[in-house]
Order: C-alpha cells, then sequence, then structure tokens
C-alpha cells in the first residue's frame, strides 16, 4: 500500500458562527415528510371505511374475517411500499429523518408489513372458507392457483419471508455482510411481484378512480425512487466528478485509510459527520456497497474514508489501485455541526467510529480548549486517524483522552479495564467535570453506544444534546 503526503488543497469552509443551533430547514423536511406518510396513511383506512370495513366488521362472522384481513393487506401494501421508499435514499425522508432513524424504522416498518401480510392471508383464507364451507387448506390452494397473480404473489411473499427471517438479529449475526446484503435485495423483488395481485383484483385497489391512481402512484414512485436515487443519481454524479482511488495507506495495526480524488467536491454539500455508500469498481464485488463515514475535512478536491479491516469488504480496500473509479451514494447522516445546541464539543468514539468524529473536530468551529475527544481502542497501536488527531491536539487545541486497554469485566462494558472501578456516569464527570455544557457525539459499535449514551444520561447530559448515528439494520 503506498503512503501518502498530507494534500496541501485547501479543505471546504468551517461555518463562521461559533453556535450551530438545529438548522430551520431540517425541521421543515422533517415535518414534510411526516405528513406525507400520515396523509397517505389516512387516505388508506379511509379506503377501507368507504369500502364498508366498520359496518361488516359489526356484523361479524366470515364477513368480519374477511374485513379485517382487506385492512391488515391494505396496510401491509402501503408499509411495503414505504419500506421500500424509505431505503431508495429519497432525499424527502433522508432529509427529514436521518440515516439512523430511518434505518429503524425500516427494521420496525419490514416487521409489521410482513406480520401484517400473514394476517391478511390468514384471514382471508379463514373468510373465504367459512363462506364456501371447505377445508381452509383448500381454499388456500385455490387462492394460489385460480386467482389472477397469485402464483407471483407466492413467490413475492417466499422471498419477503426470507428476507425477514434473514434479518432477525440472531440470524443476521450469522450470517457475513456480503450475503446478507445479496439476500437483503431481494426484498424488492418480492414487494415488485407481490403486489400487483392487489392491483388487479383487490376490492379495495379498484373500487374506485382515486384507489387506483393512488396504488399505481405508490407503486410507480417506489419503482422509480429505486432506479433514480439507488442508481441513476450516484452513477451520474460519481461519473461528473471523476471519482477515482489517490491512494490507500495503513491505518494503526488492523485499519486502513483511503483517498479518493475528485473535482468539484464542494458541490457534494457534503459536511464533516457524514457518510456515503461506497462501491470500488474494481472487479467482482463491487456491486455491493458499504457505508464508510468521512475520516478527515471534506476538501474540494479529496475525500476520505477509514476502516478497520474486519471482512471482505474491508479487506477489499486494502488492496486497491490508483486510478480506480468510484461510485457513491450520498452524503447522508445528520451527525453534523448542525446538530450543536452549544459552543463545547465532547467526542466519544470506539474503534472506527473515531473516524467521523475526526472529520468532525477538522470541519467545526471551537476556541482551542473548548473541544475533547475521547477514544476507546484495545491496543493504543490500533487507533486509527492517530496523525491527525495528533494534529487537532496541536493546532487546534483540542483535549484527547485516550482509553485504551482490555475491556472492563464490569457492568460498564464501554470503559477499559483500567477504570473497572468507575461507575459510568461517575468517570464521565470525573473526565469532563463541566458535561452539561457539551454537546456529545457518540459513534462506535450499536451496544457501546447504547451504554454510553445510558452513563451520559445518567450523569445529566439532556437528549437533545446527544447526537449518535446508526448504520445496521
Amino acid at each position: 500500500m503506498a503512503a501518502i503526503a498530507s494534500p496541501s488543497a485547501p479543505a471546504m469552509p468551517r461555518q463562521r458562527s461559533a453556535v450551530l443551533p438545529r438548522s430551520r430547514r431540517t425541521a421543515a423536511w422533517n415535518a414534510s415528510a411526516i405528513c406525507v406518510i400520515w396523509l397517505t396513511s389516512l387516505f388508506v383506512a379511509a379506503l377501507w371505511v368507504v369500502g364498508g370495513g366498520v359496518d361488516a366488521t359489526l356484523a361479524g362472522g366470515s364477513d368480519a374475517l374477511t374485513t379485517i384481513g382487506r385492512l391488515c393487506g391494505l396496510v401491509a401494501a402501503n408499509l411495503l411500499l414505504y419500506q421500500v421508499l424509505l431505503m431508495a435514499r429519497v432525499p424527502l425522508f433522508e432529509r427529514g429523518f436521518g440515516r439512523d432513524a430511518i434505518t429503524r424504522m425500516h427494521r420496525l416498518v419490514g416487521f409489521w408489513s410482513f406480520w401484517l401480510m400473514l394476517a391478511h392471508i390468514g384471514l382471508l383464507v379463514a373468510g373465504y372458507a367459512a363462506v364456501a364451507q371447505i377445508n381452509p387448506f383448500l381454499q388456500l390452494w385455490l387462492f394460489v392457483w385460480e386467482y389472477p397473480g397469485m402464483l407471483l404473489a407466492t413467490a413475492g411473499t417466499l422471498l419477503i419471508l426470507l428476507v425477514t427471517v434473514t434479518s432477525i438479529r440472531r440470524a443476521r449475526r450469522r450470517l457475513r455482510y456480503e450475503s446478507w446484503h445479496l439476500l437483503h435485495l431481494y426484498a424488492y423483488v418480492g414487494v415488485g411481484i407481490a403486489l400487483p395481485h392487489q392491483l388487479w383484483t383487490g376490492a379495495d385497489f379498484t373500487s374506485s378512480p382515486w384507489a387506483t391512481v393512488y396504488w399505481w402512484t405508490l407503486w410507480a414512485a417506489a419503482a422509480a425512487a429505486v432506479l433514480v436515487f439507488r442508481l441513476g443519481v450516484p452513477a451520474a454524479r460519481s461519473w461528473r466528478h471523476d471519482l477515482r482511488v489517490a491512494a490507500v495507506e495503513a491505518d494503526g495495526t488492523g485499519g486502513v485509510t483511503v483517498h479518493v480524488s475528485g473535482r468539484g467536491l464542494a458541490r457534494l454539500g457534503v459536511r464533516g459527520g457524514q457518510f456515503f455508500v461506497w462501491r470500488f469498481l474494481d472487479g467482482p464485488g463491487w456491486s455491493r456497497g458499504h457505508p464508510f463515514s468521512l475520516s478527515a475535512a471534506p476538501r474540494a478536491d479529496r475525500l476520505t474514508i477509514s476502516a478497520r479491516v474486519v471482512g471482505d469488504g474491508t479487506t477489499r480496500l486494502t488492496a486497491l489501485r490508483s486510478g480506480t473509479r468510484v461510485l457513491v451514494e450520498g452524503p447522508y447522516g445528520r451527525m453534523t455541526g448542525d446538530e450543536r445546541r452549544g459552543r463545547k464539543l465532547l467526542l466519544i468514539g470506539a474503534g472506527a467510529g473515531v473516524a467521523p468524529l475526526v472529520s468532525l473536530l477538522e470541519s467545526e468551529p471551537y476556541a482551542p480548549g473548548d473541544a475533547i475527544l475521547l477514544t476507546r481502542d484495545s491496543a493504543l497501536a490500533a487507533a486509527l486517524r492517530s496523525t491527525a488527531i495528533a494534529a487537532l491536539v496541536r493546532d487546534r487545541g483540542i483535549r484527547h483522552l485516550p482509553l485504551d486497554g482490555p475491556r472492563a469485566p464490569s457492568a460498564e462494558r464501554w470503559l477499559p479495564a483500567s477504570h473497572a472501578a468507575w461507575r459510568g456516569p461517575d468517570a464521565l464527570r470525573h473526565l469532563v467535570p463541566d458535561l452539561e455544557e457539551y454537546d456529545v457525539f457518540v459513534c462506535g459499535p450499536q451496544p457501546w453506544m447504547d451504554a454510553v449514551t445510558r452513563d451520559l444520561r445518567a450523569a445529566g447530559v439532556v437528549a437533545g444534546r446527544i447526537h449518535t448515528e446508526s448504520f445496521s439494520l
């Protein structure tokens, strides 16, 4: 791997104000995204009510089973399409909710849509079987083979079942990221072939011109969003900015830093603390995107990322050649200076989670002594971005508090063994006596972030001053 000298091009300009309030623009995007979801959800409920859903439910018997099944199908279809839209990088949702919230919503919406879809199938089978006075399994068979589009719907349901089962956390941990990512893409196919039967034959979908227009429009919007925002926009943007690997260098005992060159990168609007989904066009495996945060302040001609070498995706980074074309989606993430409420900064990172914190420190304004970086690594030699951190200490006056070493055997799992006698909140208060004056940015493995956040709250930091972001589903 070739080492690289510090680039001479100037960094993108820092914000001038010392204190950055929550962006009004972000609040407007958030309100717009919430309004869209609520209005469409109310429209779906109105379709069911207008179709006699309330009266049929109150009547009881087989009519109640089928009408509740219809409602489950309507809501499941709406959620399935929104699940696609949430992960299609649509600007409305990305700017309105942020990647961390979208990730949680995607997981929640996915499981709810799956269970409602199963309820839809079970209730309709039971209701129709009761009317026809036949065995429910025979009714299910008739549905699959005699109703238009049901063979496709069955195949789609099985694909969605595969994705749902492999997304359960216990199963997810047993799969390589690359394998899980490939399986997860089948969700798009499953949704694409499961919903058309409702558009063709569902009474609630064809009961009025408004209903027909709504469902076909939402289905088309979801398909278009995937094509435009997951494929078209990233390809066009990456080609326009001519993104290529500039150099690769070792970082710590088990890390790697990749420098990517380009032209006119200021037009990307990227901020320190944000991330892209990266694809390096160097051969087999290029299609699997990986989220990597910037590990240095974005520059007008260069972006930098750093990662731990822990799997196939990160191992490939070490073998990249200069000149390799790069495809990116983004920038994403709201763990930026826009979230600041005050003057002082406390950044707490573990492992690769230190990378975005370094880019944030290089990008943000603060006075000497008003920024603290607390890092956690298994060993000092394993730390990422050590040279950049040393430059921040020397040139910007940050305080760096490394907490290196093996994990503590106590309940305070985010602390090293050297601090095993401390309670987490007490340790934070000892290290940062005026803790309540800081905006705190936390980045690292999810269980570690949860532990740090819990202790920050116990130490008296209000929720609005604690900023985290997670990339895992």
